[in-house]
């Protein structure tokens, strides 16, 4: 699928402000299910923008303004063509018996702690073993978890924040992608499936049924031996097709915030965010 993604985020500040630094993760990656095509990146004010691959090797641009200034705006232009490796969710894998070599693997290794927004308490890991009912497959576990998370958390549009942990979402029962994916990471890992937190973006078409779409957007990818990363998405209870963009993994949110910064000057400001996706390919 031949998809085009706009990403603007616009900033106003209460008074002029200067020093003003970001890194943005706003690149899609190019893989085995999709290749970047084009990226522009607009900045205004104007100024020059470097780039580095970061640990998990996401594209990370990043400037300064110096100079003071009332408002910044952010634009991104993302052509990207998609192809789907999903799996159906009672597709045979490996079994859990293998799990133990993950362990052993670098790539795996960071996906199978806790991290700044994911916990691994017994209650997480009795609340996996739960969900997962005794599966011996480690793609079927993975779907028995993102069922649960599905059909036991309500989707609910500001009942958290960027920051919110999922041991506080376990308490809440509801949340929006980013919580639900969290919870997800928590629990695969908790019973020891590897698992990394993806951000990018949702083509959701003309039907307007997904829950994410025309947003920035977050779900899971697990790994399983002999296949590599697959994804699921919790919010929207299915695998990862050619309707997902992907932009950046790490082990959560934290890894791969899309816009973050620092500036001097006042702390009253506002900001607005909007994103399209759209297909290139007619219809």
């Amino acid at each position: 699928m031949k998809l085009q993604v706009v990403h603007r985020t616009h900033y106003d500040y209460a008074a002029a402000v200067a020093q003003n630094y970001n890194e943005l993760r706003l690149q899609p990656i190019s893989d085995s299910t999709q290749t970047c095509d084009s990226f522009i990146l607009k900045i205004h004010p104007a100024t020059r923008l470097s780039h580095f691959l970061d640990f998990y090797l996401n594209y990370v641009h990043y400037f300064e303004i110096p100079e003071p200034h009332k408002a910044l705006t952010i634009e991104s232009v993302s052509r990207v063509n998609t192809s789907s490796a999903s799996l159906p969710d009672d597709a045979d894998t490996a079994p859990m018996i293998r799990l133990p070599e993950c362990l052993r693997m670098e790539k795996c290794y960071d996906f199978l702690q806790a991290s700044t927004f994911v916990g691994l308490s017994p209650e997480v890991w009795k609340l996996a073993l739960d969900a997962s009912d005794g599966q011996k497959d480690i793609w079927r576990a993975a779907v028995a978890i993102r069922q649960f998370i599905h059909g036991n958390f309500k989707y609910t549009p500001k009942s958290t924040t960027v920051s919110t942990h999922m041991l506080e979402v376990l308490k809440l029962k509801c949340g929006v992608c980013q919580d639900f994916a969290h919870l997800m990471l928590g629990m695969c890992r908790a019973i020891r499936i590897p698992a990394r937190y993806v951000s990018g973006y949702l083509y959701n078409g003309p039907l307007d049924k997904l829950i994410g779409a025309q947003a920035s957007h977050a779900w899971c990818e697990i790994y399983v031996p002999d296949l590599g990363w697959r994804g699921l998405d919790p919010t929207n209870n299915r695998a990862a097709d050619d309707h997902y963009v992907k932009v950046a993994t790490g082990r959560d949110y934290a890894d791969i915030v899309p816009v973050k910064g620092h500036y001097k000057g006042t702390p009253n400001r506002t900001m607005s965010v909007d994103v399209r996706v759209t297909t290139l390919q007619p219809s």
